[in-house]
């Protein structure tokens, strides 16, 4: 099986694809420990959108995708107050969630989960709710994870020596990991490969 078959990050610069020159927001994280290479982040817990769709899972990323991203661009319900006249009224209408990163895939039984980290500013009770029944809005739980940091062209040999170097980064760190690689990918596929920003995450037990 592909390494990029299981657990994968396809954390994409998605205000690019919208033409907006602004930073992406991305999960909070603090840097607890550095080594050779590699970095320990806490991740605290965030809010995502989520589908499952079925495999390949060098398909399953761009249809999750195409579902999620509808959702966030105004497939769902906003409530807008209209201010006070005669007379009062308050309608559903489809509301523009602001890009983030990553978009996650997971590879499961049924298929797979592609999830897509919800703004800061939202909770579980204000987030619009989603005209795709499909689409499922949780929160996904933080930890702490080995990360290395690298560019470079979205290939199969790149990741493996990447893993590679991180798995033997961690062992001589002596830090213990669990489940599978999380493959993370920071730019749209337009971005020039020697610009692009790519991780994958180990995380420790």
């Amino acid at each position: 099986m592909s390494r990029l078959s299981l657990t994968v990050v396809v954390a994409l610069g998605l205000a690019s694809i919208a033409s907006v020159a602004t930073a992406t927001e991305e999960p909070p994280y603090t840097v607890i420990q550095q080594h050779e290479g590699i970095e320990v982040r806490s991740y605290a817990p965030y809010l995502v959108a989520e589908v499952v769709v079925p495999g390949p899972a060098d398909a399953a990323g761009n249809q999750g995708f195409r579902i999620l991203a509808a959702y966030i661009f105004g497939k769902n319900r906003g409530e807008r107050r209209i201010e006070m006249t005669a007379p009062v009224t308050q309608a559903p209408e489809p509301r523009t969630i602001a890009m983030t990163a990553p978009v996650t895939q997971v590879a499961t039984e049924t298929g797979y989960v592609i999830q897509f980290k919800m703004p800061a500013e939202f909770t579980l009770d204000t987030l619009p709710e989603p005209l795709d029944p499909q689409v499922r809005l949780k929160e996904v739980p933080g930890g702490r994870f080995a990360v290395i940091r690298y560019s470079g062209a979205w290939s199969e040999g790149n990741y493996s020596e990447h893993l590679a170097r991180l798995r033997q980064g961690v062992e001589a760190a002596g830090i213990r990991t669990r489940g599978e690689p999380i493959y993370s990918r920071y730019d749209a596929p337009f971005v020039p490969w020697f610009m692009r920003r790519n991780e994958i995450w180990l995380q420790l037990e």
